[in-house]
C-alpha cells in the first residue's frame, strides 16, 4: 500500500512595512517580545526605503512563528512611537498568517517629551538647612519620589545627584535638566520608579566642596562631602523612605565637578554605590587620576554611565577615554566595572545635553539586566 505524502506548505518569512510622516535622520528599530524589548538590536533595524518609509524582513526561526508583541522605535525609549496627540501608543500585536503587515507610525518622541502631569513625580523639600557636619554646613536637599508614591507600598532605588539647583527648577539661570518630566514619561514605559535625593549646591563654594583631595584647584573639601552624603544622608534617607538600600540599587551621580566628585564616591565606597552616573566629568583637574587605592578594596560589580560631548572642551572626549581604559585595565578590576560609554560628538557642556542623557542613564543602570 503506497501512502500518499503529506504536502510541502513553504512559508515566506513576515515582512513589516512602516509608513510615518514625521521622518528624521534616525534610524528606526523594532522592539518586542522576539529580542526581550531590547530597543537598539542591529539585527531588528528597519531599511529605510525613502523618506517615511521602511522595511523589515524577519528571520526564519520559531521565535516567529506564534504571536509577534513589538514596538518601533528611533534607538531607545526616549525615541519612542508615540500617536498623533502626542500619546503613549499601545503594544503593536500579530497574530495571523498574513506574509506582510503594513503599519504607521504617526509621531515620534524626542528627549522624553511630552508627558502627562498625573506622572509627575512627588517633589518633596526634606529640609531648607538639613545639618552637614562633616563640614559644618547647612544645605537644601529634595526628594523626588515617584508620582504614586504615597498609595503605593513599594521599596525603590535610590540615586543621590549633585547640583539640584539645575535638575528641576524651571528658573535655573543656565537651564535645567528635567528630570521631573523625563521621570514622569519614564513611569509609562515600567521604568521610571526611582527615588531621587538631590543635593544643592554651595553656590560660591561649590568648586571647592566638590574637589578630592589636592588637584589643579587646590586642596578641595570634597572628601568630607563625600563622607557626609555616605554617613549622615543616606542613612537619614533609608530610615525616612521606602527605598532599596542595598548597593546593588543606590546610585550616585552628577555632572562637570559633580560627576568628579561622584566618581570618587563611587569609587572610594563601592559597598555603599552600585551604580554611577557620570556626565562630563572635570577630570581635567586631576588629569593622572591614580585608582591604586582600589586595590584594596573587595571588588563588586558596578555600572558606570560615562557621558562626554565632542564640543565641551578640547580635552573633555579625551580624559573621559583616559579613565575608562584606565578603569577596565586595572587588574583588581577585571570583570566587575560594566561601562555604557556615550559620546555625543556635538554635546556642548550644558544642561541641555545632560537632560538628554539623563532617561538614557536611568534606563541602563537600574533597569536593563544587560549591561555593555
Amino acid at each position: 500500500m503506497i501512502s500518499e505524502a503529506s504536502p510541502i506548505v513553504i512559508t515566506k518569512p513576515k515582512k513589516i512595512i512602516l509608513h510615518t510622516p514625521d521622518d528624521d535622520a534616525r534610524p528606526v528599530y523594532i522592539s518586542g517580545n522576539f529580542n526581550n524589548w531590547h530597543t537598539q538590536d542591529f539585527r531588528f533595524k528597519m531599511k529605510k526605503l525613502e523618506p517615511g518609509k521602511y522595511e523589515f524582513t524577519f528571520p526564519e526561526g520559531d521565535e516567529f512563528k506564534g504571536e509577534l508583541i513589538y514596538k518601533f522605535t528611533k534607538g531607545d525609549w526616549s525615541e519612542v512611537e508615540i500617536d498623533k496627540f502626542g500619546n503613549r501608543t499601545p503594544n503593536r500585536h500579530w497574530n495571523d498568517d498574513k506574509e506582510v503587515k503594513i503599519e504607521k507610525v504617526a509621531k515620534w518622541r524626542k528627549n522624553w517629551l511630552p508627558h502627562r502631569p498625573s506622572q509627575l513625580p512627588q517633589i518633596h523639600l526634606i529640609s531648607e538647612e538639613f545639618e552637614i557636619p562633616q563640614l559644618n554646613k547647612k544645605r537644601k536637599i529634595w526628594a523626588l519620589l515617584p508620582h504614586d508614591y504615597e498609595t503605593s507600598t513599594e521599596h525603590y532605588p535610590v540615586l543621590y545627584l549633585q547640583d539640584a539647583q539645575n535638575l528641576f527648577n524651571e528658573n535655573a539661570e543656565f537651564g535645567n535638566w528635567q528630570i521631573d518630566k523625563k521621570l514622569a514619561v519614564m513611569s509609562d514605559y515600567g521604568i521610571g520608579k526611582i527615588i531621587i535625593i538631590a543635593v544643592e549646591h554651595a553656590e560660591s563654594e561649590r568648586i571647592q566642596e566638590y574637589n578630592v583631595g589636592n588637584t589643579l584647584l587646590g586642596k578641595g573639601h570634597g572628601k568630607q562631602y563625600i563622607r557626609f552624603v555616605v554617613d549622615t544622608l543616606k542613612p537619614f534617607v533609608d530610615k525616612t523612605f521606602r527605598t532599596k538600600s542595598d548597593r546593588d540599587f543606590t546610585g550616585i551621580g552628577g555632572s562637570s565637578m559633580g560627576g568628579l566628585v561622584s566618581i570618587f564616591s563611587g569609587l572610594m565606597y563601592p559597598e555603599v554605590f552600585g551604580k554611577l552616573m557620570i556626565f562630563s566629568p572635570s577630570l581635567w583637574v586631576i588629569p593622572k587620576i591614580k585608582l591604586g587605592f582600589l586595590d584594596f578594596f573587595e571588588p563588586q560589580e558596578t555600572r558606570i554611565y560615562l557621558y562626554a560631548g565632542g564640543d565641551e572642551s578640547e580635552t573633555m572626549v579625551d580624559h573621559v577615554l583616559k579613565f575608562r581604559k584606565r578603569l577596565l585595565k586595572r587588574e583588581s578590576l577585571q570583570g566587575k566595572m560594566k561601562v555604557r560609554l556615550s559620546i555625543n560628538e556635538h554635546g556642548k557642556h550644558n544642561e541641555s545635553y545632560w537632560s538628554d542623557e539623563f532617561p538614557k542613564a536611568i534606563e541602563w543602570l537600574f533597569f536593563s539586566d544587560k549591561p555593555e
